[in-house]
């Protein structure tokens, strides 16, 4: 039962059409306070797109599911309840992820400083002790540009 409707606000009138209702049903939904529409400066009742959404819900509830008023209050607070859960949920798994991507990279960065002191001392076992006339660098390792590959798991 989605009806397309343009932005904004709408009065008690005009709702009730869009959903074939009568003012006086809307109205106990607002007394049983399963809808909030803001008020005007002279009390009028002014729905917004968030007010009309939670009213068709509330009619397809009551008069397509047959739903009582109270077992609609529930179903809202439980749904209500769920998403802040479901935030709740989603914020913990984004530091999570920010705490997993940040020690990933300290582990990375360890395993590189270990394999280049573990090259360092294999580079310097396997050398022959230095003779005095020999001035060339052909034992040299140059191992700032070594790069150690992660296999995705």
């Amino acid at each position: 039962m989605k009806i397309k409707r343009k932005k904004g606000f709408f009065s008690i009138s005009a709702v009730a059409k869009m959903f074939s209702v009568h003012q006086q049903t809307i109205r106990l939904y607002e007394k049983e306070g399963l809808l909030n529409p803001k008020r005007s400066e002279g009390n009028t009742r002014l729905f917004s797109e968030e007010d009309i959404e939670k009213l068709e819900e509330i009619i397809y509830l009551t008069h397509q599911v047959g739903i009582n008023l109270a077992g609609v209050q529930m179903i809202l607070k439980l749904k209500k309840q769920m998403k802040k859960m479901q935030q709740q949920m989603n914020d913990i798994f984004e530091e999570t992820q920010e705490q997993l991507d940040k020690e990933s990279k300290i582990s990375e960065q360890a395993v590189k400083e270990s394999a280049k002191r573990i090259m360092k001392l294999k580079v310097d076992k396997a050398l022959p002790s230095p003779k005095e006339n020999d001035h060339t660098d052909e034992h040299v390792v140059d191992m700032d540009n070594w790069e150690i590959e992660y296999e995705d798991e």
